[in-house]
């Protein structure tokens, strides 16, 4: 047992965390409003209210123009978009707080009704996720994506170096790459997604590639310890499966030790991957592998992550429903402090149009009361 736990001090590449509080990336859809996917000053004030987490991720945004699954989630890939987010750091910097931000494609899963030019979305097959999806139409199925070009594929890598470039402009700590969730990089993980024949399929090797040059091309601009990765070796989200989910990500993470990353985030098993076939997966089986720092995120409360903390199990667990509702859950976790209850009618915001100015945006976002 370790004498650590959930206010002990961190050291994260350069930085200081002043607790293993970490607030984790949560889409919740009100980055201005259209097309423009701008962050504005209104995400600026719901960030600033966390800053006292030892570290934000922030939400997961967007490093393409056709990349969009969802209404109201930002992006990255503008100077307008870059201008935003500068906002954003600039009042978690003033807090005193650190925040990274989260770099996403989101690969077969975006879908054509969210784009004006009616793209179809890209994937390393031409296999479509199981399911339906969110669109300005309603719910529809998702669609059928087109298949990479292996000489398409660098593209891709270069619109996350890209938007780790203007994360890095935008004031930013550093970034953590989205590869969980059964986005585009999980996609080219797991097997089922991914049947490729080129130097991006078939094998482990091969389908850990995509991974592993994005990684490369971001810590090129960051570079080492202000990066982190997020997988989510259990997840089922998006119609994820793989033959061997231990062998697959036990691969991945063991390559990943290379890049000395700011942190490894590993999802734990949820209820929904179980009940749709999931494997749990304890993400203790991933810790020998790893050798940098772990954060884990899966509903911990304060007495869990401290135990997972004290076990060596994690150097960091991150908190997102909590920290939705609760602007200061370290010191409401410092107090033994009653918790307010999340609203999930509020969790996400309805899709609106620019001549709206913030479509109530604020209801269930900036309004949750702190203590005192």
């Amino acid at each position: 047992m370790r004498e650590i736990d959930l206010f002990t001090p961190l050291e994260l590449g350069s930085l200081t965390l002043p607790n293993r509080i970490a607030m984790a990336p949560l889409t919740r859809s009100r980055a201005g409003s259209g097309q423009k996917k701008i962050p504005t000053a209104l995400n600026a004030t719901y960030y600033a209210q966390r800053a006292s987490a030892g570290l934000i991720v922030a939400e997961a945004t967007q490093v393409s123009s056709l990349s969009t699954a969802y209404p109201n989630t930002p992006g990255i890939f503008t100077p307008e978009q870059t201008a935003g987010w500068k906002l954003v750091t600039d009042a978690v910097h003033q807090q005193g707080g650190r925040i990274f931000l989260q770099l996403w494609h989101a690969g077969r899963v975006a879908h054509p009704l969210w784009h004006p030019e009616g793209a179809t979305p890209i994937g390393p097959s031409a296999i479509a996720a199981a399911g339906q999806t969110f669109t300005p139409q309603g719910m529809q199925p998702y669609v059928t994506p087109r298949t990479l070009e292996t000489d398409e594929v660098s593209e891709i890598i270069h619109q996350f170096q890209q938007g780790a470039e203007n994360a890095l402009a935008a004031g930013f700590d550093g970034v953590e790459i989205h590869g969980a969730f059964g986005y585009i990089i999980d996609q080219f993980l797991q097997d089922n997604a991914n049947q490729r024949s080129d130097r991006y399929g078939g094998s482990l090797e091969n389908r850990v590639r995509f991974l592993l040059e994005v990684v490369d091309a971001v810590v090129q601009v960051w570079g080492t310890g202000r990066v982190g990765i997020k997988l989510s070796p259990s997840n089922t989200y998006n119609g994820m499966a793989d033959s061997d989910r231990i062998a697959t990500f036990s691969y991945a993470i063991a390559a990943l030790n290379e890049f000395n990353l700011a942190y490894l985030h590993l999802m734990e098993a949820s209820e929904a991957d179980l009940r749709h076939g999931g494997q749990k997966i304890p993400t203790s089986l991933f810790r020998p592998i790893y050798k940098g720092i772990l954060m884990l995120n899966g509903g911990y409360t304060k007495e869990s992550a401290n135990a997972a903390l004290a076990d060596g199990n994690a150097d960091l667990v991150s908190f997102g429903t909590l920290f939705l509702a609760n602007p200061d859950l370290p010191e409401r976790f410092r107090r033994n402090a009653a918790l307010n209850q999340p609203d999930p009618a509020t969790f996400y915001a309805a899709a609106c149009d620019d001549s709206v100015d913030d479509c109530g945006f604020y209801k269930g976002y900036t309004d949750y009361p702190v203590l005192n």
